[in-house]
């Protein structure tokens, strides 16, 4: 008779957590939702997910408040999701990179496994910059001045194993070029760094830089692509100056979530941003900043993560940046 009400009560259990994981479900969200941004504000990525935020509010009926939470190329983000509870009220945002390469030249303190995908939202836009009253025109200016003069060349990027740092050591490693990479907090400093002559040229994301560009304050020496971006007809892309590499690693950039997060969960979020993607409004928007939107789904952007992995892990090992996990 105990061995039966044992039972029955066990069974009550069970299903009662079966219902109140298909009722989180149905009623997610009941309040405003957490978006992680690993990168300072006024960066590309931070435009871009803010935009992705205000339409999204639409759909999910909730707002979507955006925290930048830079450092560690974006660890101390990734590890506040670890750590948070997986209930869908806190996502990050991040780059296919992150997984291919930043969290192996590190010692990372969780999973990445344990973050999965969403939505992505578009393929961000790099080039290789200088200050508009530069004495390098091209690409091969800056790549003689550094040949000539090996160790005094500095460039500046976000961080080492970040995506625009893999750009700019590609392009050098391939030329032969002895330079100095300085890392930075991110794109606005970056920015600040060129204009005020303190580093020569550095890896800059396009939203953040147009306007600089259309006044002849900065002035791109190539786009990080296998083709000339549309808007940018007279930039050479890095493929067809002979750095093939540097042009096939398309920088992709989207939403993530807890791995434990409930299923229904993952898929009123899922469809939410397909959602947005689709928008009429957020689609104007977009293009108004200049990003190449690429909308994909979970699987495509683990495919995503594949291929970064496939180019870059053999590159962070050969530069002695590789860091085993235990």
């Amino acid at each position: 008779m105990l061995r039966r009400a044992l039972v029955f009560v066990v069974m009550v259990l069970f299903w009662m957590g079966i219902w109140v994981l298909n009722s989180q479900g149905e009623n997610y969200p009941t309040r405003p939702i957490e978006i992680l941004c690993p990168y300072s504000a006024g960066s590309s990525v931070d435009i871009m997910i803010r935009l992705v935020a205000e339409t999204a509010q639409k759909y999910l009926g909730q707002p979507l408040v955006v925290i930048n939470k830079p450092g560690a190329g974006g660890i101390l983000a990734a590890a506040e999701i670890i750590s948070s509870k997986p209930d869908g009220y806190k996502l990050i945002e991040l780059t296919n990179f992150f997984f291919a390469t930043t969290t192996k030249t590190q010692k990372v303190p969780f999973n990445p496994n344990d973050i999965v995908p969403l939505a992505n939202f578009m393929e961000i836009k790099h080039g290789f910059g200088v200050k508009g009253d530069s004495p390098w025109k091209t690409l091969n200016d800056l790549l003689d001045y550094g040949k000539k003069n090996p160790g005094k060349l500095k460039w500046a990027h976000t961080g080492r194993a970040i995506t625009n740092c893999w750009y700019g050591l590609l392009v050098f490693r391939k030329a032969g070029v002895e330079a100095i990479d300085v890392p930075h907090k991110g794109t606005p400093e970056q920015i600040a760094a060129v204009l005020g002559d303190h580093v020569d040229a550095s890896v800059l994301t396009y939203v953040a830089v147009r306007d600089l560009l259309k006044t002849s304050r900065l002035r791109y020496l190539a786009v990080f692509s296998n083709q000339r971006y549309s808007d940018l007809p007279d930039v050479p892309c890095v493929t067809e100056l002979g750095f093939q590499e540097a042009g096939e690693l398309p920088t992709l950039m989207g939403l993530y979530a807890h791995r434990n997060t409930p299923d229904e969960i993952k898929k009123t979020l899922i469809d939410a941003l397909k959602k947005v993607q689709e928008d009429p409004e957020f689609k104007k928007k977009f293009e108004n900043l200049g990003e190449q939107a690429r909308f994909l789904g979970p699987e495509l952007m683990k495919d995503g993560i594949k291929k970064a992995e496939r180019i870059g892990v053999p590159l962070i090992k050969e530069l002695g940046l590789y860091v085993e996990q235990k």
